[in-house]
């Protein structure tokens, strides 16, 4: 949606209910309960599906995946047999909306909880769900799971990922659906100020904050993998490519290269999407054929800036069966 002035404003208003450890919401944590929902294109739940990998939350929390486009109505579950989510049962996500409320009048968002039992969405704040999964279902985190929200840091966590939020992660979105001049110029301008303030931050240190990853690093992540493929000629932000910012270029190739991370991404499905149901944007709905995807595993020599990927944690294991993705590995 765009204001007057042409600028993309995010609806920000959530289903905001919260599962936790006490129940407070009336939605306590519980093993088999509830059904993670995302997409491989979507960013916003690219990182719950990073979280819950990295916590090891896969056998408590089970995840449900949506295909890469989706009409005005709803994300679909195409990708599974009969084009049905085989634990929810439903064709659209939209169903699970319904259930919660019927007159739902907002957008149908992935990521999103959902209570299986009743086939309701319980909350679909993608800020708040990778906080709760790190902090609520603590207890059923796998051995050696690292702490990505650490109390000591918090505030310098938030604050850079308020940061990256406003100027990255949604600004690539303000520039791509600027609705005039003026509106584009200035996401553009704030977006690669902020890029150049991270390639100054990331220069001698590894990570956003302290020397382990973070829900920080997490959240411009998912941004900063699909740049290239997507953001740089569909958004418009064409001042380089990422591959062409060798500090961000590098940092980035470290993270995809860390179990977790790379092992959530598929670039076909981030092309299709964008590409086909962005069509105010790209007419035509012809997808790009690159760009070429074989520098993502070669080495980025950021081990030598110290730093412990998971702490005193070790990495997850590889992804479980029906959740992988297409290998670059020739």
């Amino acid at each position: 949606m765009t204001a007057d002035k042409g600028e993309f404003k995010r609806d920000q208003n959530y289903l905001a209910d919260r599962i936790t450890a006490d129940g407070r919401d009336g939605w306590p944590v519980e093993p088999g309960r509830y059904r993670l929902v995302i997409a491989r294109a979507c960013p916003w739940a690219n990182r719950a599906s990073i979280v819950r990998r990295l916590l090891g939350l896969e056998d408590v929390l089970s995840m449900g995946i949506c295909g890469p486009t989706h009409d005005q109505r709803s994300w679909t579950f195409d990708l599974d047999p009969g084009g049905r989510d085989p634990v929810l049962g439903i064709e659209r996500l939209q169903e699970a909306f319904f259930k919660r409320d019927p007159q739902y009048p907002r957008g149908i968002t992935v990521p999103a909880i959902v209570d299986v039992p009743t086939g309701q969405v319980v909350t679909n704040d993608f800020k708040q769900m990778t906080l709760d999964l790190s902090l609520e279902w603590r207890a059923y985190h796998r051995e050696g799971a690292p702490d990505l929200y650490p109390e000591p840091l918090r505030d310098e966590i938030d604050d850079v990922a308020d940061k990256v939020f406003r100027d990255v992660n949604n600004g690539v979105y303000k520039a791509g659906f600027a609705g005039s001049q003026e509106a584009y110029e200035e996401a553009y301008n704030a977006l690669f100020a902020r890029l150049d303030w991270l390639s100054e931050r990331l220069a001698n240190q590894r990570y956003l904050v302290g020397d382990t990853i973070t829900e920080a690093d997490v959240r411009l992540f998912t941004t900063l993998v699909r740049f290239d493929a997507v953001y740089h000629g569909h958004f418009k932000c064409n001042r380089e490519k990422l591959t062409e910012m060798p500090v961000l270029w590098a940092y980035t190739r470290d993270l995809f290269q860390t179990p977790g991370f790379g092992d959530t991404i598929d670039f076909d499905q981030v092309k299709e999407h964008y590409y086909v149901v962005h069509r105010s944007i790209n007419p035509t709905g012809v997808i790009p054929a690159g760009p070429d995807l074989s520098g993502w595993l070669t080495p980025h020599g950021r081990e030598e800036l110290g730093g412990r990927p998971f702490g005193d944690g070790t990495p997850p294991g590889p992804p479980i069966e029906g959740e992988q993705v297409p290998s670059l590995a020739a």
